[in-house]
């Protein structure tokens, strides 16, 4: 085992459960790079909730450009995470675009800034959650993750629409604003009233029509789960996840902005364990 291995396991284990359990399924010879990567991401998403201002969150998310371009340039820092991330950037020839992309898509959750429309945040998933998969899809084979490319953006959006739902009254305790402003305003809804008791019916609406949204780029993805080859389904184990969360949501209903919602992990482990032996995700 690598040096840096242990200490990324553990971080990536506290900090996304969902991302941990479904890297157990990685083959042990690529499994400490996938938790690498992993971990990276974990703790580029995490940022907001560990500064007291935008500006240090800048300066941390700063940090992680620079170190990406350490790696790329052969000069790797001593952090085991960044460790673990250089041997990913080589197993999975990772481009460097890809990584930078992901940090700068992030700084959008340093501010309350709304999002513009649905598809500036389809975008934002897409740098984020749909990357995540496709690269982790070319550490485990790249030349296969070549044709799995448009089915790692569908699923990356349907995960990463249920992971802000489910997850919505933290992000607005950091006055975080994922919700789309074009879509709030076609329901008269305001930006920083959402947990508002005369909007409940309203917001009940929205999440309904960014719950149907999810269900639909899930689907299409599953569509597309013939291009994912064996070597490959460990990458999109994770979003299995997203038709459970999604029945967690429903019942929510507008009440999702009260509390987060997650699975118990024995449940996790079930779905990732069942998706694992079957054909799709």
């Amino acid at each position: 085992m690598a040096s840096w291995a242990e200490a990324v396991q553990q971080e990536l284990r506290m900090g996304d459960t969902n991302l941990y359990l479904s890297s157990l399924f990685v083959p042990e010879a690529k499994r400490g790079a996938v938790q690498a990567l992993y971990a990276f991401a974990t703790d580029v998403a995490r940022v907001p909730f560990v500064v007291s201002e935008a500006a240090l969150g800048e300066i941390r998310l700063q940090w992680w450009h620079d170190t990406v371009d350490g790696i790329f340039d052969g000069n790797a820092q001593d952090s085991p995470v960044a460790q673990g991330l250089a041997e990913a950037v080589q197993v999975g020839d990772l481009p460097k675009h890809a990584l930078i992309n992901l940090i700068r898509a992030h700084q959008f959750d340093l501010y309350s800034d709304p999002m513009p429309s649905f598809n500036d945040l389809e975008a934002y998933l897409g740098e984020t959650q749909s990357a995540l998969i496709q690269m982790t899809a070319s550490i485990l084979n790249a030349d296969e993750a070549l044709e799995c490319a448009e089915a790692s953006g569908l699923a990356g959006v349907a995960y990463g629409l249920v992971s802000l739902l489910r997850n919505l009254p933290q992000w607005l305790g950091q006055h975080s604003n994922f919700i789309p402003a074009d879509m709030m305003a076609a329901r008269g809804l305001e930006v920083g009233k959402l947990r508002d008791k005369e909007f409940e019916a309203a917001r009940g609406v929205l999440f309904a029509e960014l719950r149907e949204h999810a269900k639909a780029r899930l689907f299409q993805a599953r569509k597309r789960a013939w291009t994912i080859k064996p070597d490959l389904k460990p990458a999109f184990l994770h979003v299995a996840l997203t038709e459970a969360y999604l029945e967690t949501i429903r019942k929510a209903g507008s009440g999702l902005v009260n509390k987060p919602h997650d699975l118990a992990q024995w449940r996790k482990q079930w779905l990732l364990w069942k998706a694992a032996k079957s054909e799709s995700f």
